[in-house]
């Protein structure tokens, strides 16, 4: 029987051996959890933005619906409630970048009997920790989205006031 040469020998020896193999696997699926695990993070932080947007214009369009027969009662006061928690519009708001600006305030009906008041944040820019489009090259994956939100609440009695 012939007798393989010494360097084939230590060539398949070399080729049998796994040390190291759980570096390289680690190497290959780190990137991939991070993005996996990034883009849960930036969905989570975008339902939450939304969440929190709506939440907002619920309790502008409450605040309108309340107070609209008062003589005192402004959109801008609405508006402020929605961007600020309180109509005053002191501090600081409720989400970064939100402004009055993004704020629609209508009130449907004639002006001494409203009916229902509807409150809308349009174009509020969203932007995201981990913009997984610009960190792929693929600008379909990005979170870099305008967000609305919009409620009318309708005046459930329209009957004279007590006063």
């Amino acid at each position: 029987m012939r007798r393989r040469p010494i360097i084939f020998e230590r060539v398949l020896r070399f080729l049998r051996r796994d040390h190291g193999t759980q570096l390289v696997e680690l190497a290959i699926a780190l990137p991939l959890m991070i993005v996996l695990l990034g883009g849960i993070a930036e969905f989570g932080r975008l339902f939450y933005t939304y969440s929190t947007l709506t939440t907002a214009v619920r309790a502008g369009a409450r605040h309108a619906m309340r107070w609209e027969r008062s003589s005192s009662w402004t959109f801008p006061e609405t508006s402020n409630m929605v961007v600020y928690g309180d109509y005053g519009g002191s501090g600081s708001p409720i989400l970064p970048g939100l402004s009055t600006t993004n704020v629609r305030v209508v009130a449907n009906g004639p002006a001494n009997n409203v009916e229902s008041v509807t409150v809308k944040i349009e174009n509020y820019k969203y932007v995201p920790l981990f913009d997984l489009g610009k960190l792929t090259g693929i600008p379909a994956l990005t979170l870099d989205v305008n967000l609305n939100a919009n409620v009318t609440i309708h005046q459930l009695y329209n009957g004279p006031t007590a006063g």
